[in-house]
């Protein structure tokens, strides 16, 4: 018989949400609980496939937690997989470093907790090879060293399986985590590795190694847009290993972007961005898509869709309604007037030219843009900050963006044009 599990990571259970779709109540509410419905899909899966054990390779939470109610409801989940005979093992993650109930929750008596030293639990084989599990957990919340070199030697005879927490040679919008290499790990002796950390899926599979960063289970906002899914890990009596994806995401995030060039009025451009919100519902499987539009190209609507951008929001809200359960999250236009890039004819262009070349790069205007921002930026509660950017790179590619869309809005409302 074969040796079947599950492999997720990265659930970050009651994450706060970072959405900027906080203002929709009802979106709200669908966006609190997902990471909670997602991870209860997990378990539901690990059920319905009959696995022998579900792995958990870091930051099941989301940092400094107090509330025993995401406690509670993590015993409930894991002793329905205990009640069914399915094993758990999970290593703690850089965030579940920070969490306060990491030690205070009491597991049931199939769920592995590993600690701060590596350990290794080793399955006798009933029926399949004998499996070895090796874990370790985040005893702080930075690990900048590898930790592959404080894992045991892997088992004589025994399928070696290791779960580690790492960005491996490092990813954009992740911190360095315990950083190791492919090549490493495919060195080790292990046949899977069980990774965790890096939140857009990845398999790299080699003659000695498999090796599975699984993505998170559930988005949590346009940052983390695409399907989210788990690993489906099933290691057959000749030692060979399959992996499947399957989808557990409630919500799903994605953007889009649709060309406005061929729209002749402001009718046909609302058809032509509701046309491509149907497209993408269609293909979306999650139960929920919450969409980020963008309107390109050039067309003479270009002045009226910028200065009237809330208007578009509405109408797409309401078309997004009666496709079912599409919400937008937000709607941003980089449509131009035809010849606008060259040419720039008239008052209009010309103030254009001033507001870009003089007012917007003078030194002034860049510090009390800055000084806005970081008294804004001080105001919003921590986890919603990165909002302005995760560094001073970001953050100050975000005030460029400020400035230039708020150059594009005042030329808008200052555009005197007939409209439909």
């Amino acid at each position: 018989m074969a040796y079947r599990f599950l492999h997720t990571a990265d659930v970050h259970l009651d994450s706060p949400l970072k959405t900027l779709a906080l203002r929709n109540p009802e979106l709200s509410e669908l966006l609190g609980l997902a990471t909670r419905r997602a991870f209860i899909r997990v378990v539901d899966l690990c059920l319905e496939e009959q696995v022998d054990a579900l792995v958990l390779a870091g930051d099941l939470y989301d940092g400094d937690q107090t509330s025993m109610k995401t406690a509670r409801f993590i015993a409930e989940q894991l002793r329905r997989l205990h009640e069914a005979g399915v094993r758990t093992f999970i290593i703690r993650g850089n965030h579940d470093a920070l969490s306060k109930i990491t030690t205070e929750l009491v597991m049931p008596e199939t769920v592995k907790v590993f600690g701060a030293s590596a350990e290794a639990v080793v399955i006798d084989g009933a029926g399949h090879s004998p499996i070895a599990i090796h874990g370790l957990s985040f005893a702080k919340p930075h690990a900048p060293q590898s930790l592959l070199r404080h894992y045991a030697l892997p088992v004589p005879d025994a399928v070696n399986i290791g779960i580690m927490h790492t960005s491996l040679g490092g990813s954009e919008k992740h911190d360095l985590y315990a950083p190791c290499s492919v090549a490493d790990l495919q060195q080790s002796g292990f046949r899977y590795w069980a990774l965790g950390h890096i939140h857009k899926r990845s398999v790299i599979e080699d003659p000695a190694s498999v090796i599975v960063m699984p993505g998170m289970p559930q988005g949590r906002d346009i940052n983390e847009d695409g399907p989210k899914s788990v690993s489906l890990v099933t290691i057959r009596d000749d030692r060979s290993i399959v992996v499947e994806e399957r989808s557990t995401a409630v919500v799903q995030f994605e953007r889009l972007a649709v060309d406005a060039s061929g729209a002749t009025d402001w009718k046909g451009m609302i058809g032509e961005v509701s046309s491509g919100l149907h497209k993408l519902r269609a293909s979306v499987t999650a139960q929920h898509l919450v969409a980020r539009v963008q309107i390109t190209g050039c067309s003479d609507l270009a002045w009226r869709l910028r200065r009237d951008l809330d208007l578009v929001r509405t109408e797409l809200e309401t078309r997004g309604a009666h496709i079912g359960s599409l919400w937008i999250d937000k709607v941003q236009t980089v449509c131009l007037p035809p010849g606008s890039v060259n040419s720039r004819l008239g008052a209009a262009g010309e103030l254009a030219t001033i507001m870009e070349d003089e007012v917007t790069r003078s030194e002034g205007y860049q510090q009390e843009l800055r000084a806005i921002a970081e008294e804004l930026r001080a105001q919003l509660p921590a986890e919603l900050r990165e909002m302005f950017g995760s560094d001073e790179v970001s953050f100050e590619e975000t005030l460029a963006n400020i400035a230039r869309d708020g150059s594009a809005e005042v030329l808008a409302r200052l555009r005197r044009e007939k409209v439909d």
